[in-house]
């Protein structure tokens, strides 16, 4: 299967630089480049990708707000986020979660890096950059978000959350610690699929897109907390 992806950077040279990267991978494709936010969300509208590549600072309408507008549309959800930027700081890094995003990754990393990380986002999977530990995630997520636009998914507690199993919540909860399906299994005591197929079930009941939004929703409900991080 072919990963398609949208690649939003203000700088020409780094989407030149990006594609070339990507379309040397016999696993992915890049279907278009926007140069501002708003083309982003125009572009991942018309060519439906299954992921878009996301730069923060962008003319017109920023990284962040592209994020959430993309995340919000209900016809574009199959399509993941992937930021990636040179601003990475605590606060983005929660801003864009909370914007939907399924991955967070600073300009600095390697290219094989930046092609897996693109593999394990596409996959539905979650992912952060080093830099990005769980415990301030968690500190900042765990914060009222500022007053704005209308709430993304995952803001306020979603009925749905009464919904879980006891054993559905232990696995959201360890999902939420940043625990990958093999350290959760062994910490319950099953195999990684059941871990994998409890994480799965958690995110359908509660409208998750993937695990990076499972970690919103544990957080801005208190199924998690700052200080079990």
């Amino acid at each position: 299967m072919t990963i398609r992806v949208l690649l939003a950077d203000d700088q020409a040279l780094l989407r030149g630089t990006f594609r070339m990267l990507l379309d040397s991978a016999p696993d992915m494709e890049v279907v278009a480049e926007a140069a501002t936010g708003r083309e982003a969300v125009e572009l991942a509208r018309s060519h439906r990708a299954d992921l878009v590549l996301m730069d923060i600072r962008m003319p017109d309408l920023d990284g962040l707000a592209a994020t959430r507008l993309i995340s919000e549309d209900e016809d574009l959800a199959g399509v993941k986020v992937l930021v990636l930027t040179t601003f990475e700081n605590d606060e983005y890094v929660a801003e864009a979660l909370r914007a939907g995003a399924s991955g967070f990754l600073g300009k600095g990393i390697n290219p094989e890096e930046l092609l897996d990380a693109i593999r394990l986002v596409a996959a539905g999977d979650s992912l952060l950059s080093p830099t990005a530990t769980k415990a301030l995630i968690a500190r900042f997520l765990a914060q009222p978000a500022p007053p704005g636009p209308a709430a993304p998914p995952g803001r306020t507690a979603p009925p749905q959350l009464a919904a879980l199993t006891p054993r559905e919540r232990e696995v959201v909860t360890l999902v939420a610690a940043g625990l990958s399906n093999d350290e959760i299994a062994e910490r319950l005591f099953v195999t990684p699929l059941t871990a994998k197929t409890h994480a799965n079930r958690a995110m359908t009941k509660l409208g998750a897109r993937d695990r990076a939004q499972l970690v919103v929703i544990a957080y801005q409900t208190g199924l998690a907390s700052p200080e079990g991080a």
